[in-house]
């Protein structure tokens, strides 16, 4: 059964050899992410190419992601390689340590002197351990031991709150983005990004590298949750990610569902992909089966209306790599089954003023209400079928484009599938007959079946989507 929700796979040790890949392409991967936060150029130069061969060889398209690693706002490391801090503790971070003690560590984050008040919560280790500042001293900064625990190496930094000066990207970042045109990468995911200057950097750095990788931000900081931040880091951005690990720490795990679902809705309005991420699957990095709650979370994400549902740890190190996959497929499919279609409703309050937007909307009003079998988009961009795929009509979108950029870039769109075509013809009647083969081809549809078509003219050209024709597959057509 279609699938509409997509998955994203981290790779890493646990799913980097091509015989487990394999494995994953054919349990229904759909993008990979490449995490830039652990190895070296070579290593994603590597797997990008092992990931084409790997689609290649099974049939299947599959999207590549780059992830940066942005700011490190981390503790540094310890003589012995870790502490346990007691609550009531008086500990030290030092911009100017080397290694740390029972007293006191350094800090790969040097900035935290100066972005530190006494007062201020400063949560370490994913909010696990909670120190207070009482008092900053040149670059040190004395804490509190709030809530204790074992503290080791490198170990992440947040405030509570939010308000740490780190810029989204780093100079390592910036290095990247050119390993990342070299790979020709379909989607490049930014980092702690507070503005949509954070993102609008990045774009340019990216095109002055020679990349079209469309950009995701990473909404993991309080200040970008803020409404003027959200709207304006989305109007720079191509889609965003709802990471929820360091955005619940900033703001509170329990306000993590209802920001999900505000973010998930914004960016559906504004025509951006949406990917959830962290924990989704977690206990599956060491067992077979999820959780009955990791379920629900999956569920809920599909629901919420997201394009996409994120693993990290569970296939880039965990012992399950293939079935965590085949777990979240099953999760996906039953909840889409539960969704009800309101196409209608959702149509209210919604102005078009382009043509070729105009159309998409017209094609999903006329698939829903007709029952159609499929819709086709015969596309250049894939704007089109982004377009359509803000909306669930209940009909699948395929992609039909000439474009390789741009069949693996729709591989993130909700309930969209790419597929090739070659334009051979110049005319409007035989790019749509082409395109109703390919369909069959691909046992999409079969004689008789009502499919709904959409292209541009002319031919080939992007952003001129302006027909809609409503086909019967089979019957003989007339110019």
């Amino acid at each position: 059964m279609l699938r509409s929700t997509k998955i994203v796979a981290t790779l890493g040790p646990a799913s980097s050899d091509a015989a487990t890949l394999e494995r994953m392409f054919l349990a229904g991967v759909d993008v990979v992410r490449l995490n830039f936060s652990h190895g070296k150029a070579a290593d994603h130069v590597a797997r990008a190419q092992l990931v084409h061969e790997i689609g290649r060889k099974t049939g299947r398209t599959v999207g590549i992601m780059a992830d940066l690693q942005g700011p490190k706002i981390r503790v540094g490391k310890f003589k012995d390689g870790k502490v346990t801090l007691a609550k009531g503790d008086i500990f030290t971070l030092d911009a100017e340590r080397e290694l740390g003690d029972q007293d006191g560590v350094g800090l790969d984050y040097k900035e935290l002197p100066r972005d530190s008040r006494p007062g201020d919560l400063l949560l370490l280790n994913d909010g696990l351990i909670s120190l207070e500042v009482l008092e900053v001293q040149g670059q040190k900064v004395r804490c509190k031991v709030i809530h204790g625990g074992v503290l080791s190496n490198n170990k992440g930094i947040n405030r509570k709150g939010g308000g740490l000066t780190a810029p989204a990207l780093t100079a390592k970042d910036m290095e990247d983005i050119l390993t990342v045109a070299a790979i020709k990468a379909d989607y490049l995911a930014i980092s702690f990004p507070k503005s949509g200057a954070d993102m609008r950097l990045a774009r340019k750095l990216l095109h002055d590298a020679g990349g079209e990788a469309f950009l995701i931000a990473k909404i993991e900081r309080a200040e970008a949750v803020l409404p003027d931040a959200l709207r304006d880091i989305m109007d720079a951005s191509d889609g965003i990610m709802v990471a929820r690990g360091d955005l619940a720490v900033e703001v509170g795990d329990a306000s993590v569902p209802a920001l999900q679902k505000r973010m998930i809705r914004l960016a559906r309005e504004m025509n951006k992909v949406t990917i959830t991420a962290t924990q989704m699957m977690e206990s599956m990095i060491s067992s077979p089966i999820p959780t009955r709650a990791e379920v629900s979370d999956v569920a809920n994400a599909v629901l919420d209306g997201t394009d996409a549902v994120m693993l990290s740890a569970e296939t880039a190190s965990g012992e399950y790599p293939v079935e965590v996959i085949e777990s979240m497929h099953r999760i996906c499919v039953e909840a889409e089954q539960t969704q009800a279609v309101v196409l209608d409703q959702e149509f209210l309050n919604r102005v078009f003023t382009r043509v070729d937007q105009s159309i998409a909307m017209g094609a999903l009003f006329t698939a829903y209400h007709l029952k159609v079998t499929a819709i086709a988009a015969l596309t250049e961009s894939g704007s089109t079928a982004l377009w359509m795929s803000r909306m669930n009509c209940g009909v699948p979108i395929y992609a039909l484009t000439s474009q390789t950029r741009t069949r693996y870039r729709t591989t993130l769109f909700r309930d969209t599938y790419p597929l090739m075509v070659k334009y051979a013809g110049n005319s409007r009647e035989e790019s749509l007959a082409e395109a109703e083969a390919v369909l069959v081809q691909n046992g999409v549809v079969k004689k008789g079946d009502l499919i709904v078509l959409t292209i541009g003219e002319p031919i080939g050209l992007a952003g001129g989507t302006n027909t809609l024709k409503i086909v019967r597959v089979g019957e003989r057509r007339q110019g």
